[in-house]
């Protein structure tokens, strides 16, 4: 078993093996190491090793009273940090097209990470040099992409709901232009795109379960068979299992289990004008003309003239 470890409220789950430390539990707070340096984290739940995985990190150990004051003290000086490098970065006439988002200390103070974001390439060298020189901690400029800008400040959606991205998403998945269309989406930029101006990441929350319904369903401009005749599919409707089919002047909502293929209503519409060969000279039931050798047996002896032979 290895723990998984939250550095952040929303962050992702790294794993830690914890083998020296069994009596470790739910919502403890450890000290760990980390590529960035040492860092807290909170442990928020238990799993497997992955026997293919390479070998896990350990746990140095629990993290104490005085970490959590550490910890607390340093993230209320985050905000003084960011605003003397924003006024570095006035004295130096600024960096058009970079915006700077956050300052985060570690737990301990030991190291400082100014987050920034930029579609550009730009040199921040001499930025760095100047503000290393304001703080005794170890300072790092870390580009980051818009998503996790978006996560970082937080705010409502487009829907009016606090945003996906900072209550709950860890990981920010591939999402493509084929998930709006398959979901029958407007292609328009402001309902597709999200605060952060990449595609929304709620694009992929069904895009599946309308892969397996449309694939289940005939496409647009099929002729179909239906119970009010054969029709032209118009639009289709995955979430209801359903299509609409124009059937000669007017429009119809058919469930997927009415809808038949042309090949199966030709074979029943062949079917129908054959001959009955179930029920012999019986009544027919099945709506079929009665057979040859029925109609030769039933001719009437008084339709032959008179004197034939």
């Amino acid at each position: 078993m290895v723990a998984g470890i939250r550095f952040h409220r929303v962050g992702k789950l790294y794993h830690f093996d914890y083998s020296s430390f069994p009596q470790l539990q739910m919502n403890d707070h450890v000290i760990v190491e980390t590529a960035r340096g040492r860092q807290m984290g909170e442990v928020v739940a238990f799993a497997p090793a992955d026997a293919d995985a390479r070998e896990y990190k350990s746990i140095m150990r629990l993290a104490s009273p005085r970490d959590l004051v550490l910890k607390q003290h340093w993230e209320g000086r985050q905000q003084d940090a960011m605003d003397t490098l924003l006024g570095i970065v006035r004295a130096q006439g600024g960096y058009p097209g970079v915006k700077f988002v956050a300052a985060l200390y570690n737990y301990d103070g030991t190291t400082l990470t100014f987050l920034y974001s930029t579609e550009e390439k730009v040199n921040l060298s001499r930025l760095w040099n100047d503000v290393s020189r304001e703080f005794e901690a170890h300072v790092e400029l870390r580009q980051i992409g818009p998503r996790d800008v978006a996560k970082l400040l937080g705010g409502f959606g487009a829907c009016g709901e606090l945003r996906c991205c900072s209550t709950f998403l860890t990981d920010f998945s591939p999402i493509s232009i084929k998930m709006a269309k398959m979901q029958g989406i407007s292609l328009n930029p402001s309902e597709i795109t999200g605060m952060c101006g990449r595609l929304r990441c709620c694009l992929v929350y069904e895009y599946e379960q309308y892969v397996q319904a449309r694939a289940q369903l005939p496409k647009r401009n099929k002729r179909i068979g239906t119970p009010h005749g054969e029709g032209k599919v118009v639009d289709v409707h995955p979430l209801q299992d359903a299509v609409t089919v124009y059937v000669g002047e007017s429009y119809h909502l058919v469930q997927r289990e009415e809808l038949i293929p042309l090949d199966e209503l030709e074979a029943l519409a062949k079917k129908a004008k054959e001959p009955c060969d179930k029920h012999g000279d019986g009544p027919c039931e099945c709506g079929a003309k009665p057979g040859k050798q029925a109609d030769e047996e039933n001719v009437d002896d008084d339709s032959f003239p008179e004197g034939a032979e």
